[in-house]
């Protein structure tokens, strides 16, 4: 029986892109994987199904993926008769981990809490640049091209008492609550999941979403992709943010109503930093390109560039786990899913 002083490394196939293989493990991480894993990185599967990588599925004990994992069916698990743990190595597994995985009593990890970290940079970056008002400076300057006032120019302007709404405790909820502490801003939060006491821990007050969106200065979503959570913010609800409020989403497009929130852009009474949209993107002729007072990211909120290297060693910190018999420090449970990202 493994023990936690029991080193294993367990047969490990990788399914992933190659290119995402490529940009997640450098030279030390490929070293640190033959460490913790007996595996071939030359073998990238993105079709279980294919007659290529059938000897390597038969014997895997533990799948890493990564984006571009093709779903785990039945079928597809069926090629993999001795698989026992799937480690993730970006956030959620909701496109590749199906109920055939729980069904089959597979234990799944996730480096969720790592990919949790750039994102909640960017809205933190996203909040403090839109209460300073940066990007109404940065057009003023670009088109007038002389000295301005900015006593005149950014009246109103700044994050001094400020109102944030929080909506999410998710991780990445959590962590923007907790890169906002240093500054000096009022943090509500809504979810209907965090008791009122939890909330007080956090750093923020626990309002409704409804007060929330009346409240709040800048608005950012932290929710996940739901039949509960679609639309969320509807044309009703959008219409309670304050004139000039700020709406940031880097959680899923599905949770704004796209075209009521266009029609408020429009007209310039909200302003927005999106990195997600539905669709995921936006028609060439969508207004959101070029309005003024919008920030639009084609979604790269999340890991990139060096960013990557901190996912793959957190995946590979739990397939080390696996190995000394030790517990996921990011499992992943099926009855979490229903209200997870």
């Amino acid at each position: 029986m493994t023990t936690p002083s029991t080193v294993r490394r367990p047969r490990t196939v990788l399914a992933m892109g190659p290119r995402v293989r490529d940009a997640l493990f450098d030279a030390a991480a490929l070293d640190r994987l033959a460490a913790v894993a007996d595996t071939d990185p030359a073998v990238v599967v993105e079709d279980f199904a294919a007659a290529e990588h059938a000897a390597a599925l038969a014997g895997a004990e533990a799948l890493l993926t990564g984006w571009g994992c093709p779903p785990l069916t039945v079928a597809a698990l069926e090629r993999m008769p001795r698989l026992r743990t799937v480690v993730h190595a970006a956030g959620s597994v909701k496109h590749h981990v199906t109920d055939a995985c729980w069904e089959r009593g597979l234990t799944v990890a996730s480096a969720a809490a790592a990919n949790a970290l750039p994102v909640a940079e960017y809205t933190v970056a996203a909040i403090l640049f839109t209460g300073k008002r940066v990007f109404d400076a940065q057009r003023a300057y670009r088109e007038q091209r002389r000295r301005l006032d900015p006593l005149d120019l950014l009246a109103g302007a700044g994050n001094h008492r400020r109102t944030v709404g929080v909506v999410g405790a998710s991780r990445i909820g959590r962590r923007v609550i907790e890169l906002l502490r240093p500054f000096d801003l009022r943090v509500l939060l809504h979810d209907p999941y965090v008791t009122r006491e939890e909330a007080g821990r956090l750093g923020a007050r626990p309002v409704s979403l409804d007060e929330l969106a009346l409240s709040s200065d800048v608005v950012t979503i932290h929710a996940p992709e739901l039949p509960a959570t679609r639309h969320l913010f509807d044309r009703a609800r959008l219409a309670l943010l304050p004139d000039g409020a700020t709406l940031v989403n880097t959680a899923r497009g599905s949770l704004v109503d796209t075209e009521a929130l266009t029609a408020e852009l429009v007209s310039g009474r909200l302003n927005a930093v999106l990195d997600v949209t539905e669709p995921e993107v936006p028609p060439a002729d969508s207004p959101l390109y070029d309005l003024p007072n919008v920030l639009l990211t084609p979604h790269v909120a999340g890991s990139l560039g060096n960013e990557l290297g901190r996912l793959a060693h957190a995946a590979l910190d739990e397939l080390e786990r696996y190995g000394r018999g030790l517990p996921f420090a990011g499992p992943v449970r099926a009855e979490e899913l229903a209200r997870s990202a």
